[in-house]
């Protein structure tokens, strides 16, 4: 049996303000939210008009900013996945938002699945994608060996049966096939920083926090490895701005840079960046 010890008290700041625990797993090296939400309770905790990536909403200066960073980050994924095209272009975009991404990849010659458990994301995502994005249940149907390429940015997190879902994407993969996993890393200077208010945590939607370590034994339990992990620079910023919120009540952006440009800065030496993209291939 893993041993787990808690580790911090973190409150829901976006929609219930329940507090939840984080408990440490030694074995993966891993913090684990504790209690969990049921299956049925789940869905309740992304109710929220705040939920920025299951809308297109630019209400405010701070969406705006979202939109435009995230318009540089599609570019960036785009060019990541044509790298890793090796035998076919077959994209499973898991958690797929607003559908975006999959639109990005559908002009660029990609032929393009998605899966999304929210009904109101899902609707704004087929209309983008001539309808090739599905309920989360769908997936259990897909054809084994299938997609070049499986893709979950900041989505891991969200996901129960943490092992079970590594196994099925393992599945799904062609056997030359390239899982990406983005998610963030609790390890990172700007998650020191601001512990219980460091909005990556996002209880209780995240379920798990990795680090490193984590992700590396996790994927080699199916017989994969991290053959490659790039940082993602924007998220010590996009977070530090949302942690002030929660610390401060105010986001106050002349403070979240600066802590965003320490977190990036530290991590040229530590390696430990706010978020990391995993490259992750069969052995």
């Amino acid at each position: 049996m893993h041993k787990k010890t808690p580790h911090l008290v973190v409150k829901d700041h976006s929609v219930s303000g329940e507090k939840f625990e984080l408990r440490y797993n030694e074995s993966l090296d891993m913090l684990e939210t504790y209690p969990q939400p049921s299956l049925q309770n789940l869905p309740s905790y992304y109710e929220s008009e705040d939920y920025i990536s299951h809308t297109d909403a630019k209400r405010n200066l701070f969406e705006s900013v979202y939109h435009l960073v995230r318009s540089y980050s599609l570019k960036q994924k785009l060019k990541l996945i044509n790298k890793q095209s090796v035998s076919g272009k077959t994209l499973l975009d898991v958690g797929c938002g607003t559908g975006d991404f999959l639109q990005t990849a559908l002009k660029n010659n990609w032929n393009v699945t998605g899966v999304e458990p929210n009904p109101q994301a899902r609707d704004i995502a087929n209309k983008k994608t001539n309808n090739v994005v599905y309920d989360a249940d769908k997936i259990s149907e897909f054809k084994k060996e299938s997609f070049d390429v499986i893709t979950l940015w900041h989505v891991l997190e969200h996901l129960p049966n943490l092992e079970e879902q590594l196994a099925l994407y393992k599945s799904l993969l062609k056997k030359e096939g390239t899982l990406i996993i983005a998610v963030p890393n609790f390890k990172s200077f700007d998650a020191t920083y601001y512990k219980e208010f460091w909005a990556a945590y996002d209880v209780p939607r995240h379920l798990w926090h990795f680090s490193r370590t984590a992700i590396s034994k996790l994927v080699s339990k199916n017989n994969m490895k991290v053959v490659k992990t790039l940082p993602m620079m924007f998220d010590a910023y996009y977070v530090s701005l949302l942690s002030e919120g929660y610390k401060s009540g105010s986001k106050n952006p002349l403070k979240a840079f600066y802590i965003g440009f320490r977190s990036n800065l530290k991590a040229k030496q530590s390696k430990e960046y706010s978020s990391h993209i995993y490259i992750i291939k069969n052995t």
